[in-house]
């Protein structure tokens, strides 16, 4: 397995608050992790939530030794947003602070993965597929019927999360099992590279002959290219699942 992990503030912003992890080695009971958080609030409180939510879990990952993926991922998750919680009501200058976050775990041919907020994760194969659901306000309109997906509506609206860590005390977890197939790389990124690229653009680089980390590059230079409008985080993931690696 190969994967790789980049980050940049984009063109508009100043401060980056998209905050990512990824290793193929394992952590803790754990064959390996991927984490995308994309902070919200202040300067501070934003890059404080996303680097809190991820540098956390990894630690208390490291320190488990139950199996079972889901049930891990859950506990953590939850025990880390009402940590979080408690820091925002304890400090003025976090008030209301919060973070989107996608987690994955490869095991053999199956991913697990965990997701909170608008920031995604795509497996890619013979066509880009987007398995994570955006907690977004749009998104719930689109599905009550009341919005149209890419209306101007929409696209004003679209950055307005219903779901985040460390916004309540109790927190909602959506869960996936995807079965990966031959071929099949993963992408986990922040709305910063989502927003400015269409999913033809995103399929026709991670698809190319480019190597991973150049892929990487070649997502947030375009993501630039087209506006960088956003911080943008990518994780990039090649399984390698009936590929020939070379020695």
């Amino acid at each position: 397995m190969k994967a790789c992990a980049m980050t940049d503030t984009g063109r508009v912003r100043t401060a980056n608050q998209d905050y990512v992890y990824a290793t193929t080695e394992s952590v803790g009971a754990l064959p390996n992790l991927f984490l995308v958080a994309d902070g919200m609030g202040g300067h501070q409180a934003g890059d404080y939530a996303s680097r809190y939510i991820v540098e956390n879990l990894v630690e208390h990952i490291k320190k488990t030794t139950e199996p079972g993926t889901i049930p891990l991922l859950k506990e953590g998750i939850q025990k880390i947003n009402t940590m979080l919680y408690q820091e925002s009501m304890k400090k003025a200058e976090l008030t209301g602070m919060g973070t989107t976050l996608v987690a994955a775990v490869v095991d053999g041919t199956t991913m697990y993965v965990a997701n909170v907020g608008d920031s995604r994760l795509y497996v890619v194969g013979n066509r880009l597929k987007q398995i994570t659901k955006d907690h977004s306000l749009v998104e719930e309109m689109v599905s009550l019927g009341q919005l149209e997906r890419g209306s101007r509506n929409y696209l004003e609206k679209k950055n307005i999360i219903t779901r985040a860590v460390g916004t309540e005390d109790k927190l909602e977890i959506d869960f996936f099992e995807v079965s990966l197939e031959p071929g099949d790389y993963v992408l986990m990124c922040s709305d910063g590279l989502s927003n400015m690229l269409e999913a033809a653009e995103m399929e026709e680089i991670i698809c190319s002959e480019l190597e991973l980390p150049e892929k990487a590059e070649k997502l947030i230079t375009v993501a630039n290219d087209n506006g960088g409008k956003d911080n943008i985080a990518v994780v990039l993931i090649d399984p390698q699942i009936g590929r020939e690696v070379s020695l």
